[in-house]
């Protein structure tokens, strides 16, 4: 049950990144990195204050755990900064195939190396399923725009990057969960990155409050995809491996596709919708994977989330 809850927390705060892309058009005046400190920053912002007492109720196994609070915040930091910019320097589509498609792989060997976790075949299988399915996907959507790709191999290193720190942090705060409530350490781990990503915000996110528009766009952006959405994201990662969370993910270019068909009139090749159906057939074998798996050795019963007393 707990495997099942924390899929379809994962799945949904998947549903709420896919509409970033989108709202992101609507303030077509604020460049990437400001978008992303903006996010990803206000967004930890608002986790740190919305946990404030679970978290000063937890201050004492958070300080105990400071190392991989450390990592964590700057991974999380990293990541927005990393992903944007290597979607500019390889083309957005060679940056998300990269970052997103990566991340799965990485969270798996992070696992396999740290917590000697066996990977069953049904999740192989649909991992390999979904990012064959992004590749069709992304393809398909960025075929009729050509590439903007100005320095394609800087731009795949930081793909890499990017997905190795979106793995570092889920796998940092993951691992504290099983003594500490999700919601005091994704509100100190993202707090913690939120004020790191302030002097970023700060040195590009004038053309923010140039107009409403953009204000409302971006701020959007902070308290549904970002707080809400990692709020959900928290829940999952307390029950699920990494691993599985990762893979569960993909599902944000599924939603983002759609978003982009209905909403801002793109078209989508045959192809594309053939990719959408690869990551549903995918989310199902890993969710199913996700429900009969083991949480961190062989025979270990699966993580449970630690009840919290504080509301």
């Amino acid at each position: 049950m707990a495997a099942g809850n924390g899929s379809l927390a994962v799945i949904a705060a998947a549903v709420l990144w896919g509409t970033t892309g989108t709202a992101a058009t609507f303030a077509p005046g604020v460049g990437p990195l400001a978008v992303g400190a903006a996010a990803m920053g206000i967004g930890g912002l608002l986790q740190a204050l919305a946990a404030t007492h679970i978290i000063r109720a937890h201050r004492v196994a958070l300080l105990g755990n400071w190392r991989l609070i450390g990592l964590s915040a700057v991974a999380t930091a990293v990541y927005p900064l990393a992903f944007y910019t290597s979607m500019r320097l390889a083309g957005v589509a060679v940056g998300t195939v990269v970052t997103i498609g990566s991340a799965p792989a990485i969270s798996a060997l992070i696992e396999r190396i740290a917590d000697k976790r066996r990977l069953s075949r049904r999740w192989v299988l649909g991992a390999g399923l979904g990012v064959a399915g992004l590749v069709l996907l992304t393809v398909a959507r960025s075929a009729h725009a050509g590439t903007s790709a100005t320095h394609p191999l800087a731009g795949i290193a930081l793909g890499v990057a990017a997905a190795a720190t979106y793995a570092l942090y889920s796998w940092g705060a993951g691992r504290m969960m099983g003594t500490i409530p999700s919601r005091a350490v994704m509100g100190t781990v993202f707090g913690i990155g939120g004020v790191l990503l302030l002097p970023v915000l700060v040195a590009t996110g004038a053309p923010i409050v140039a107009s409403a528009q953009n204000l409302t766009a971006v701020a959007y952006l902070a308290i549904v995809p970002m707080f809400l959405g990692y709020v959900l994201f928290g829940r999952g990662l307390a029950t699920l491996p990494v691993s599985t969370v990762t893979t569960l993910t993909l599902l944000e270019s599924a939603v983002a596709a759609f978003c982009a068909v209905v909403v801002v009139g793109e078209q989508l090749a045959p192809s594309g919708w053939g990719g959408v159906g690869l990551i549903f057939v995918s989310l199902v074998l890993t969710a199913h994977a996700a429900a009969q798996s083991v949480a961190t050795k062989a025979g270990e019963p699966p993580r449970t989330e630690v009840p919290s007393t504080i509301v």
